[in-house]
């Protein structure tokens, strides 16, 4: 029987690929006044946290195409990130998005009880397990879900 986490997982990620259609390349690039990120950069930092979330601390290999991590790991941005990393399309990160929840469950369905290294996020939430981070991950998904719809919002004006 399917974990309800999981369903969970698919609602959410699927919120956020709803947001982003009819999104142009163009304004997937565009950062509001004011701060310091694009939606394609919510995009792509929402794959690399579950990235780390699902893989990482469970000790297993991410799947991250090269520059990922230095376009959208914590703290960086599109305003400097180096000029020769390739950006993805927004095709490219839909289908990375789209795929990534069904690996997680293929690969770490039977896994959710597993310990951890415990992890101590920077909003201050101890995580111990497989299910403890994926859990999180939904908090962590839906505020750049917000950011996304806002950011939607200040760039129609």
């Amino acid at each position: 029987m399917e974990h309800f986490l999981f369903r969970q997982l698919a609602f959410v990620r699927n919120q956020v690929l709803q947001a982003v259609e009819g999104i142009s390349e163009e304004t997937a690039d565009q950062i509001p006044n004011g701060f310091r990120n694009s939606i394609r950069w919510q995009l792509g930092h929402i794959y690399v946290v579950m990235e780390r979330y699902a893989f990482q601390y469970m000790g297993l290999p991410q799947q991250l195409p090269e520059g990922f991590k230095e376009q959208f790991e914590y703290k960086t941005s599109p305003l400097t990130t180096p000029a020769d990393i390739v950006v993805p399309t927004l095709s490219e990160l839909k289908m990375l998005l789209k795929r990534q929840i069904e690996r997680i469950q293929s690969e770490l369905g039977d896994r959710l009880q597993d310990n951890v290294t415990p992890y101590t996020t920077s909003a201050g939430m101890k995580l111990e397990s497989l299910e403890q981070f994926l859990s999180f991950n939904l908090y962590h998904e839906g505020m750049h879900f917000s950011v996304i719809k806002i950011y939607k919002v200040l760039l129609s004006q």
